[in-house]
């Protein structure tokens, strides 16, 4: 079964809005080009992945998606990551794809080998839609969808649930699927310490992440929020 991922990326500078109040418009810039790095390596990692299409209008993440197995689809409307995703739903049916993996520029722990599992449980289990829940099983931070448009995507708050109900409502067969790799999105400064603290724990993973988690750490530019209870 051919597999395209899609990669929506919005543009570096104006990425992650929500961190404004723990880190500036460069730092903000720098972290979100490393976490894409990290995601689109580990994405060209994934066995059973064939194929890895960046959707964006930055020319920096352009220039980050140049190698082999992928490509760079223009984001020429830029109306969000579902809009995004749908140009890489179009581009998959073009080209002759059986699915598409759906996954965000901001999960860089993504494992190769857990998404690998996530794609052979789709297979096994002949699914139209896997829906990998984020952390607080609201949000979707992957989607797998065969074929291509089994669903249409609808990324943002209540995601999970909107998924599931767009696949039922379709008569797709739809499991929802948590990928421990895959839960943490980086959105709020309760995010950026989760994963500051999670990468602390385990070596090796993500260095494009580490390194600019340490360059923010030199440059006392952000504080790591306590864990609520």
């Amino acid at each position: 079964m051919s597999t395209i991922a899609i990669l929506p990326v919005k543009s570096f500078g104006a990425a992650k809005q929500r961190l404004a109040d723990a880190l500036g418009a460069g730092s903000r810039q720098a972290l979100a080009q490393a976490m894409f790095s990290d995601v689109l390596t580990s994405l060209r990692r994934v066995p059973g992945v064939d194929s890895v299409a960046v959707v964006t209008a930055d020319r920096l993440a352009e220039t980050a998606a140049l190698g082999e197995r992928v490509q760079v689809l223009r984001d020429t409307e830029q109306q969000g990551q579902s809009a995004a995703a749908l140009i890489g739903i179009r581009h998959a049916l073009a080209h002759g794809f059986s699915r598409v993996l759906l996954v965000p520029g901001d999960t860089p722990l993504l494992d190769p080998g857990e998404v690998a599992g996530l794609l052979r449980r789709g297979t096994e289990e002949e699914l139209g839609a896997v829906i990998v829940p984020d952390r607080h099983g609201v949000g979707t931070n992957a989607l797998l969808l065969s074929p291509p448009d089994a669903i249409e995507p609808s990324f943002g708050p209540g995601s999970c649930d909107r998924h599931a109900q767009a696949a039922r409502t379709a008569g797709v067969a739809c499991a929802i699927e948590r990928v421990p790799t895959l839960a943490l999105d980086v959105d709020t400064g309760q995010d950026l310490y989760v994963l500051a603290a999670t990468l602390e724990a385990r070596r090796g993973q993500a260095p494009s992440t580490r390194g600019a988690l340490r360059q923010l750490d030199r440059a006392h530019s952000w504080r790591r929020p306590p864990v609520p209870a």
